[in-house]
């Protein structure tokens, strides 16, 4: 015959171990539920931050853009600035140096001489005037050194050339073609400069270059 406090003790101690697998589900429930909620909430936050970041990094990529638009609009129009100036300043002074090689040589007739082996160009200058004399009467041509009419030939092509007399060596002065014309070769005492000064002479007020050439070489017949 079963005894009653027997199966009380046994109902009992079964509902105990109910009691203590429900407890033991409901904690595990729970932790799900905390871990659950973590993982959700870190992660959302992380997405957040992670959007938010993109979103700074979006705005200072713009305004970095943006700034290097400007910058570059500004350099741009600083460069073209400063080559408008730089043109205008250019033309002004293209047109200055032009006046006055124009003026400078507004009448002076140059010929250049490519075919010609000793001779680079050619120079006539119409403002070349006579150079004075000191001599009178009928004029004649002297070829002697230190003679008044040499001394004036000389002063002729020291003022056609522009060499001083203490730079320059006569190669040669000759008769050119007529008693009244001469002509000089000479250079600088380098020979870096070298002329033959073609000259006549006029009645009462001396000898005249009427034309100058520039020479490429003193080796030639004189």
């Amino acid at each position: 015959m079963n005894n009653p406090e027997n199966n009380f003790s046994r109902l009992h101690r079964k509902k105990k171990r109910k009691d203590k697998i429900l407890n033991v589900l409901i904690a595990v429930v729970v932790v799900a539920i905390v871990i659950t909620a973590s993982i959700i909430f870190l992660g959302g936050a992380k997405e957040q931050s992670e959007k938010e970041d993109i979103i700074n990094n979006e705005e200072i990529v713009e305004q970095n853009t943006d700034d290097e638009v400007l910058e570059e609009e500004e350099t741009s129009l600083n460069d073209e600035e400063v080559e408008n100036v730089e043109t205008i300043d250019e033309d002004a002074a293209s047109d200055e140096v032009e006046d006055v090689e124009i003026d400078e040589v507004e009448d002076v007739e140059i010929t250049v001489n490519p075919n010609d082996p000793i001779v680079s160009q050619s120079i006539v200058n119409p403002a070349w005037e006579p150079i004075g004399t000191e001599q009178s009467g009928e004029h004649v041509s002297v070829y002697k050194r230190n003679s008044v009419d040499w001394k004036e030939k000389e002063q002729a092509l020291i003022y056609a050339t522009g060499i001083s007399a203490e730079n320059m060596i006569i190669w040669k002065l000759k008769n050119g073609g007529s008693p009244q014309k001469s002509i000089g070769i000479i250079s600088t005492k380098d020979k870096t400069e070298k002329y033959r000064v073609f000259l006549e002479w006029v009645d009462n007020e001396g000898w005249k270059p009427v034309k100058m050439d520039v020479l490429t070489t003193l080796d030639f017949n004189y």
